[in-house]
């Protein structure tokens, strides 16, 4: 995923918003003519992401600190090493440095567990997505660092594809009629289903929908779905998949694996910067 440098630029007015506020009383107990030079460590193995964000927040903070990366986004990087050099204005330094640090630590996070995930799959021809569970405001920014770590992205929001769930056939009345609805509502836009055994499967397929999504199957089930469907459209596997179980589901020949986990449960890098010399 492209990442827009709109979005960069607001995620992080946003969060030097929330965090300065009206001004860092902190940083201002530091003479302002002192510089310093500065270091950003990781005390976890993981994959980077979040340098836009992080470059985005010191030209909003203070352009005129120099910043060296070590690392760029997708590279991995290992427990003691040095991913960013910043030096400047100490005042500076030490208000960018959460803004910094957060950014980069919990877009790392979703990087690292799209590597993990889509390493777990490889001797398969799965292909590990995403979701819409993100948090609020920073959903184009987690999509960005799933694609980092090497997963794909499924739809952004509601409005770039259907997602027909258990809610919208009830509504709709029956699988078929909230397919021929949606297909004459917006007829090329991708329209999948969501199923819950082989019955609402065939449904699906007959239906003349462009895929399947096979909610909380075990993989023995799957195996049984993806036999029943012949390759007449792909499907997606979806519903508390874990790391453990991933490759499991991979090898029943499913073609999509989505997990939620992505970006719903964040296991931020530990980062911390360091004040290294008075310069």
């Amino acid at each position: 995923m492209r990442i827009t440098p709109e979005t960069v630029k607001q995620n992080v007015a946003d969060a030097i918003r929330e965090d300065v506020g009206s001004g860092d009383i902190n940083a201002a107990l530091i003479p302002p003519e002192r510089r310093a030079r500065a270091r950003i460590l990781t005390r976890d193995d993981g994959v980077l992401c979040g340098t836009p964000w992080a470059n985005e927040a010191i030209r909003q903070i203070d352009d005129s600190v120099m910043a060296t990366w070590h690392r760029k986004d997708g590279d991995h990087v290992t427990a003691g090493s040095t991913i960013l050099e910043l030096e400047g204005s100490a005042r500076s330094l030490l208000t960018m440095e959460r803004t910094i640090v957060n950014f980069v630590q919990f877009l790392s996070s979703a990087a690292t567990a799209a590597r993990r995930f889509v390493e777990a799959v490889t001797h398969t021809d799965a292909i590990i997505l995403d979701t819409r569970k993100t948090i609020p405001g920073l959903r184009e920014a987690q999509k960005y660092a799933v694609t980092t770590g090497g997963a794909e992205n499924h739809r952004m929001g509601l409005f770039d594809a259907y997602l027909l769930k258990e809610n919208h056939i009830a509504a709709a009345g029956s699988i078929t009629a909230a397919v021929n609805a949606a297909r004459a509502q917006h007829p090329d836009v991708k329209l999948e289903v969501e199923v819950e055994n082989d019955d609402q499967l065939i449904e699906t397929i007959d239906a003349g929908a462009d895929m399947a999504l096979l909610d909380n199957y075990t993989p023995t089930e799957m195996t049984v779905a993806v036999q029943l469907t012949a390759g007449r459209i792909p499907l997606e596997a979806s519903g508390g998949i874990t790391l453990d179980d991933v490759a499991a589901y991979a090898e029943t020949g499913v073609d999509y694996i989505s997990i939620g986990h992505l970006t719903k449960n964040v296991e931020p890098l530990d980062l911390s910067m360091r004040i290294v010399a008075m310069v």
